[in-house]
């Protein structure tokens, strides 16, 4: 007898953050789903040695509980980890999610991310409010400005050589999995914001061509901090396109 029971969600959050920047969107979604921090935030143990793509994947994958396929969701670096886990464990993985995701940088979007890495250690406060004005410009009002500051209070808390080793898999990841894109099979969702810089939608339209099974969505009028600035319309997206490939695993 085939089990009626939904597949479990799975969180994985973007460099500097943890696991707490998906509270908005689990209150939307309506259905069970398990938040993780990524390795060297939240509750997480420091990085103290260089990391890849493939390591946190490796250490994502045995704190994934389920062992019924999962619905997959990543943001930013988490998008990342999530497309090397569809691809090197995908009987784990139901659909993959990757929200607001970079996807095969060019030689210009690499010098940038680059140069943020190289300058990232410095000055870290100022780069926490590099990043906070970034996301929630002050002409943006549709973010609870106390969840604005709890974000902020979260990047500042990182452990800065975590963070640094978490940002240069960021910043190279995209990169390791390039050539592997091809080979996930799952149903995969692209999905980011229209005004996003960094996670572009070009860089949707790239991941959706790169695999065989893609869905490609551009939320209007949102930026990179898709999951806390919108969240009502990403779960209205992840849950049709999780209905929509339900029942459908061999």
């Amino acid at each position: 007898m085939t089990s009626t029971k939904q597949p479990m969600v799975v969180l994985l959050h973007g460099v500097g953050l943890d696991r707490t920047m998906w509270k908005p969107l689990r209150e939307q979604l309506g259905r069970e789903s398990v938040a993780l921090d990524l390795p060297g935030h939240g509750l997480r143990p420091p990085l103290r040695s260089e990391q890849s793509l493939a390591s946190l994947a490796s250490d994502v994958l045995e704190r994934i509980e389920s062992r019924e396929p999962v619905h997959l969701v990543g943001f930013s670096l988490g998008a990342l980890v999530a497309q090397h886990l569809a691809r090197f464990a995908p009987e784990r993985v139901l659909t993959l999610s990757a929200v607001n995701s970079v996807c095969q940088r060019t030689s210009e979007e690499s010098a940038a991310v680059e140069e943020r890495l190289a300058t990232a250690g410095t000055n870290f406060s100022q780069g926490v409010d590099r990043a906070i004005e970034r996301w929630f410009p002050a002409s943006s009002t549709t973010v609870d400005p106390e969840f604005i500051e709890a974000t902020r209070q979260t990047m500042a808390g990182n452990d800065l050589e975590s963070y640094l080793h978490a940002y240069a898999v960021f910043a190279r990841g995209d990169r390791e999995i390039a050539g592997e894109l091809g080979a996930i099979k799952q149903p995969t969702l692209a999905i980011t914001g229209e005004l996003d810089p960094g996670s572009t939608p070009q860089m949707s339209h790239r991941l959706v061509a790169a695999v065989p099974q893609g869905r490609l969505r551009i939320i209007p009028g949102a930026r990179h901090m898709l999951p806390v600035e919108n969240p009502r319309a990403l779960a209205a997206e992840l849950n049709s396109f999780f209905s929509d490939n339900e029942g459908k695993q061999a």
